[in-house]
């Protein structure tokens, strides 16, 4: 970082707090998210801000391996008490975080104290696969459901607030001032909400933002989080966005949307192939299609993430893909006639919100660009739940199990060339540890115990 932009960024920052400051605004959080895909926080006082975009915000490196748990495990690239990072908040994207009066909120770039991006600073990697793809005249528009279960009991136990039928009214009706307040909130924070709507399991709601560029989306999919964790405190409740939450139950997902463009047209329609795709749209979908087993030790990164992904449960356990299957892996998404143009996008059903958002964004892409390269073609798309299929059936069809394990998601993820070039050995290394630190926690646990110990941790 130049002095140039220290100087531009105190003076940007200036404005920001003075502005800030009028709004009654005393803090500002500044968030990362760590390997093991928690939310990490440091703050400072709104006039201390000038100074923390100009030169960061002091934080250890030593996030990097930290488990779910807060325990910590060693690797080659990260671990031990050695070393300091910078970071520095994105004035551009900070927010008053209205749910917390007196608050705002920024997602931070960890830098070196050289000045130079942290190697394994996940949304510096999500930002470069994005200029990456804009080299080629190609962007991303991106965005990330957000499940979560809502308890009404105030200890560890969960009790489903929101009674009634899966999807139905009741479940709204049940939560009329909280699902506003949420609704509020959001549009408060500068979040486009399309939709909310309770989901499958007691107590489970689901809402959906409007798409952006990847990584606003990866900030968005953290700011949506922390504002209904916040506010469902405030109404005496407790979310948990875990990708199991009763051993048994349906899980929360964190699906991924993405739409592939150039020069203002959107390649997922108006092209020669399959539904409309374009050849290089078909290729991006193919690209993260092909590399999913590996894919899914970011995406789905928890003991309990397999817990989640099995078949018959729209969870996406297999991969495969087709229009509008929400039992494949990727769903294509063509939208109604007339708004195709502009509706069509790829959804990745398979993972979860355990996940670190700019680590799975940065993957994604690289898998899609990789697609782009190799002129990939999809297989024959599946209209059926691959799970009625007997094995020989699936087998001629080319349609295989996703990785039933986190250990066998994070093998594919070693060996997989492209995202080894685009996330670099540090990074490669670190999730690889941290994800074999926590198969050793859960070594010889129940479903019961895996659920129990990671449903208040995301």
């Amino acid at each position: 970082m130049t002095e140039f932009d220290r100087s531009r960024r105190a003076d940007q920052a200036r404005d920001v707090a003075a502005v800030l400051t009028e709004q009654g605004v005393v803090g500002i959080a500044v968030t990362w998210v760590d390997t093991s895909g928690i939310a990490r926080v440091k703050a400072v006082p709104v006039a201390r801000l000038p100074h923390a975009a100009a030169w960061g915000i002091g934080a250890s490196p030593v996030f990097d391996i930290f488990l779910h748990d807060d325990s910590l495990v060693r690797g080659r690239f990260a671990g031990g008490p050695v070393g300091d990072l910078r970071l520095y908040p994105d004035l551009d994207r900070l927010t008053r975080f209205a749910v917390a009066h007196g608050w705002a909120w920024a997602p931070a770039d960890r830098y070196d104290q050289d000045g130079a991006v942290h190697p394994l600073d996940a949304r510096g990697l999500a930002r470069r696969e994005v200029e990456r793809l804009a080299a080629q005249a190609l962007s991303v528009r991106a965005a990330i459901e957000v499940e979560w279960c809502v308890s009404s009991g105030t200890g560890d136990e969960f009790i489903p607030a929101g009674a009634g039928p899966a999807y139905g009214m009741a479940r709204l009706s049940a939560l009329p001032d909280y699902l506003r307040d949420v609704l509020a909130a959001l549009a408060t924070a500068g979040l486009v909400v399309e939709q909310i709507h309770p989901e499958y399991a007691a107590g489970q709601y689901e809402v959906s933002v409007a798409a952006e560029d990847p990584v606003g989306a990866a900030d968005s999919s953290v700011l949506v989080r922390e504002v209904i964790r916040a506010l469902s405190a405030r109404h005496g409740l407790r979310a948990t966005f875990a990708p199991k939450v009763l051993a048994g139950g349906v899980g929360n997902g964190g699906h991924v949307h993405l739409s592939l463009w150039r020069d203002g047209t959107n390649l997922m329609s108006g092209g020669d192939r399959a539904y409309g795709l374009t050849g290089i749209g078909e290729s991006f979908i193919g690209g993260i299609l092909t590399r999913l087993p590996a894919l899914l030790a970011i995406g789905a990164p928890s003991a309990g993430s397999y817990l989640r992904l099995v078949p018959s449960h729209w969870a996406g356990a297999f991969a495969c893909w087709g229009r509008e299957n929400r039992e494949a892996a990727v769903r294509l998404v063509t939208g109604s006639v007339g708004e195709r143009a502009t509706a069509a996008n790829v959804e990745v059903k398979c993972f979860d919100l355990a996940a670190n958002p700019y680590l799975l964004m940065a993957a994604l892409l690289a898998a899609g660009r990789a697609g782009i390269a190799e002129e990939l073609r999809l297989p024959d798309p599946v209209e059926v739940d691959p799970a009625g299929l007997d094995e020989a059936d699936r087998a001629a069809r080319g349609i295989a199990p996703l990785p039933g394990t986190l250990s066998r998601a994070v093998e594919a993820f070693e060996s997989d060339p492209v995202l080894a070039e685009a996330l670099g050995p540090q990074l490669i290394d670190t999730v690889a540890v941290v994800r074999r630190g926590e198969l050793a926690l859960f070594e010889g646990a129940t479903d019961e115990d895996i659920v129990e110990r990671t449903r208040w941790r995301y």
